[in-house]
């Protein structure tokens, strides 16, 4: 297939445009109102030729632009978001987080690999087919929000509550990333996620260990027993009922995993880790794509102070794969954790808003296809990979359950560009990859064989 457009910016004139878009610190967590109104109206400015506007969330504002200037066309919604990460400790930082910096063939930013790349790269196709062609070649609707890096809290009402108005054939996400940059993939899943704390109280208030220690029981104490039960020696998720649901791995599945290249030891090097662990009986990519996890992320109790702490929490996520179902998750943990007799204690399990199920979308689907087609013609030295993204994309579920549309992951991200750690980055030749790329999927999905079912 010939590619019609022509991206005829130079790479320094495209750069300078997204540094201007990284240089907004737009970091969900913390910044200020006016960071993320500026942010949203940046991307507001790019989406000029489809009535842009700025719409208020009782979080922050979401980005909303529609060109429907295809009749009798399918329609796409086109999701992302323009809020970013925290930087962490910025002496880990080669560069300054909010100066796009070039660095050999990558640039380096915060936010320039998730999301703001690839929500550039969307922008500058549209703009290239209005400019040469004066059309879009489908409807398209975009949705960019500023909230999916603390876990989208305010989306789902406003996506209920605006469901009409954002119905759509197809969702294609460009958030996501690509599994590794040696060959191009799509996600065929994603897993759900589940988070909690688990907490455990003693005294009425922290007490010395000298004055008091051997007296009572030690909450931290108590809760390191407990999560130290979570777990089988083999790494399997003790609790009864965690794995209730999921199909058995089929010696289909198997081989085809099987068939993708990994390289344990290059894993486990690359990680700088002795050896690879985890769940008994499933090869160590069968684990990440296929299996759940139970993770303990951290303990907060006491300090480097000779105290008893009277309470003791861990926090604790849970990536769930189809066929589980987090509520059941969450009840076969609590049970687990309140079945054990601790003396002197009280312990409660507190699950966060928000749990999310898995993710899936058929080898088969149309966008799916068309995808394929694209990557094939972008890079026809390579096959193209179907993989399954370990991480969570909590609007998914969301668009899937209130406009009944699929979600295709279309990111020219790449897994390992250091997102949501210091020095992200973004290799320098994926934008117009991926321009090439979104150009041709919006043609495949609005003509021939790979069309969407209106």
């Amino acid at each position: 297939m010939v590619v019609m457009l022509s991206f005829d910016a130079s790479d320094a004139e495209y750069l300078d445009e997204l540094a201007g878009y990284v240089a907004i610190p737009s970091v969900s967590r913390d910044a200020t109102p006016e960071t993320m109104q500026a942010a949203a109206e940046w991307l507001a400015a790019q989406l000029s030729f489809a009535e842009a506007r700025v719409e208020p969330t009782t979080g922050h504002p979401v980005v909303r632009a529609d060109w429907l200037g295809a009749p009798g066309s399918p329609t796409i919604l086109v999701y992302g978001h323009y809020d970013v990460q925290p930087t962490g400790a910025l002496t880990e930082w080669r560069t300054p987080p909010f100066e796009l910096t070039v660095d050999g063939d990558v640039v380096r930013g915060r936010g320039v690999t998730d999301d703001k790349g690839p929500v550039f790269i969307v922008l500058k196709v549209a703009q290239a087919f209005l400019a040469q062609e004066e059309a879009l070649p489908l409807n398209i609707k975009f949705l960019f929000e500023g909230e999916e890096e603390i876990g989208s809290p305010h989306l789902p009402a406003y996506v209920r509550e605006h469901a009409e108005e954002l119905a759509a054939d197809l969702v294609i996400s460009a958030d996501g990333a690509m599994w590794r940059p040696s060959e191009p993939s799509l996600s065929i899943a994603s897993k759900g996620l589940l988070t909690m704390n688990i907490e455990v109280t003693g005294a009425d208030g922290d007490l010395h260990s000298g004055r008091f220690g051997g007296t009572v029981a030690n909450p931290l104490h108590a809760l390191s027993e407990i999560l130290a039960s979570l777990h089988s020696a083999d790494g399997r998720v003790a609790a009864d009922g965690f794995y209730d649901g999921i199909p058995d791995l089929s010696a289909a599945r198997r081989a085809e995993i099987a068939a993708v290249p990994f390289d344990d030891e290059g894993y486990r090097g690359g990680l700088g880790v002795d050896e690879v662990f985890g769940e008994a009986g499933y090869s160590t990519l069968e684990r990440l794509w296929e299996r759940p996890t139970l993770e303990i992320n951290g303990i907060t109790a006491g300090g480097k102070y000779t105290v008893i702490p009277h309470i003791a929490t861990a926090h604790v996520s849970c990536r769930l794969v189809p066929g589980q179902r987090p509520e059941r998750v969450l009840s076969a943990i609590t049970d687990h954790v309140l079945a054990r007799k601790l003396t002197g204690v009280r312990v409660a399990v507190r699950p966060d808003e928000g749990a999310v199920p898995a993710y899936t979308i058929p080898a088969d689907h149309p966008a799916i296809r068309a995808a394929s087609a694209a990557l094939a013609e972008v890079y026809p030295e390579q096959e193209v990979l179907l993989a399954v993204i370990a991480g969570t994309l909590p609007a998914t579920a969301l668009f899937e359950e209130v406009l009944g549309a699929k979600t295709l992951f279309f990111s020219f991200s790449t897994a390992d560009e250091n997102l949501h750690a210091p020095n992200e980055f973004l290799r320098i030749s994926r934008l117009r990859e991926g321009m090439r790329a979104w150009e041709l999927l919006w043609r495949l999905l609005a003509d021939g064989p790979h069309r969407l079912a209106r």
